[in-house]
């Protein structure tokens, strides 16, 4: 019955978490109008699920066993049990309330903070592993900037290049072969190896043909590129209203994908690693001290409360994103995305729980320092910055006072 209720709160969690961070993965394509609500809630369910199963288990094991400091529970496995379940418990409630006001907060700032708190009262100070939370508090801080640099570099390129320029069909010509290598480099440097492994494995086992690892991921990637340009080419001849922006809301959709499986590899990680602690704790009866294996179920458990939660109330947060910081046209969404996907991925293959929504919002913003700053709403930026601001203490508080109320029961 335990095991259940963990597992519900699990759901619960990654639900809230898919309702919430759905708009870092598809709100600037809905608010460009790249993608209808309905098509951003179909691709980016069926990424996020990839993206989860794939990729999560490296953040899982940083957020189970670097926040808090496991060998001062190896002989209180229970504690460290009943500490998890609050930081379900806190995290999903946040989050539920931030989705409810529209704010795109960070399911990080929530589990590391809630993570931090019951262990700083089952504990006391130094029950926390405050070198990992330093220097995962440095990537959240160094996010945005990071993001919005990248995005603004693209963006001041294509616009010198292509948008400002007269002649801008032949220009975007001669760029989509270059902007559709970056967008598979980008991604398939991080990614792709992973993906073909299964391909390399059964030609290697079943049929005897070695390649050198990097020789199907080169191939998969060249064919896409090829494909990709011939289909932009083909878009920008057949196109006759806004032919330029029309082809950058086919580039941004493919961003847009990216992003979505750039998001469910690394907040998984949010909503599983308590989970996987408790599953480990009680099949072994001990404490994971460095490594912990994720099961597939468990990750299956994550995507699956991810696509729902995206799926049922992923609108309101959308809008924030999408709509409420600068207009958005296909390009300049195109290259938020781009520095998102190349950030956050980045992360997830070092196993560095940084947050999606700060990646975009700092993306969004570099975009819009670009453009017109005076375009830029100061007081959208000032409720989402104050929503950062808080998650982390309000999400250690509920979980401090979670775990006192069961040591008081208990």
């Amino acid at each position: 019955m335990f095991i259940a209720i963990a597992i519900l709160l699990a759901f619960y969690l990654a639900f809230n978490l898919g309702a919430n961070d759905v708009a870092n993965a598809m709100g600037t394509s809905v608010g460009s109008k790249a993608v209808t609500l309905r098509q951003a809630l179909v691709i980016a369910g069926i990424l996020e699920f990839t993206g989860a199963v794939l990729f999560g288990h490296e953040v899982s094991q940083t957020l189970a066993t670097k926040i808090v400091n496991p060998e001062f529970f190896v002989d209180t496995p229970e504690i460290l049990v009943a500490g998890m379940v609050t930081v379900l418990l806190s995290c999903g409630l946040w989050l539920q309330i931030a989705t409810f006001w529209g704010l795109p907060v960070s399911s990080s700032h929530a589990v590391v903070g809630a993570i931090a708190g019951f262990s700083w009262v089952a504990i006391g100070i130094q029950g926390v592993d405050w070198l990992s939370i330093g220097k995962i508090t440095i990537g959240w801080l160094v996010t945005p900037l990071i993001s919005g640099a990248i995005a603004a570099v693209i963006y001041s390129q294509i616009r010198w290049w292509i948008l400002e320029q007269k002649q801008q069909i032949i220009q975007l010509n001669e760029w989509i072969p270059w902007l559709s290598a970056a967008i598979l480099s980008i991604f398939g440097v991080i990614a792709l190896p992973a993906v073909t492994q299964p391909l390399t494995d059964l030609l290697l086992v079943k049929l005897g043909v070695q390649l050198p690892a990097h020789d199907i991921p080169l191939l998969v990637g060249s064919i896409a590129v090829i494909g990709l340009t011939v289909y932009g080419w083909r878009q920008v001849e057949h196109q006759n209203a806004n032919p330029v922006e029309h082809l950058f809301g086919k580039l941004q959709l493919l961003s847009a994908c990216f992003v979505a499986f750039a998001h469910g590899s690394n907040d998984v990680g949010n909503a599983i690693a308590p989970l996987a602690a408790i599953i480990y704790i009680h099949n072994t009866h001990t404490v994971p001290l460095n490594h912990l294996t994720i099961p597939l179920w468990i990750l299956v458990t994550g995507g699956v409360g991810i696509v729902a939660g995206l799926a049922i109330l992923g609108k309101k947060v959308i809008s924030t994103i999408g709509e409420n910081i600068i207009p958005l046209q296909p390009s300049a969404g195109f290259c938020a995305e781009l520095a998102t996907a190349t950030t956050i991925l980045l992360a997830s293959r070092i196993g560095l729980p940084l947050s999606t929504s700060h990646a975009l919002v700092g993306g969004v913003v570099g975009i819009g320092l670009v453009q017109n700053y005076k375009a830029i709403k100061v007081q959208t930026l000032q409720g989402i910055a104050t929503a950062w601001l808080v998650t982390i203490p309000i999400s250690a508080g509920i979980s401090a006072i979670g775990f006192k109320i069961w040591l008081i029961l208990h």
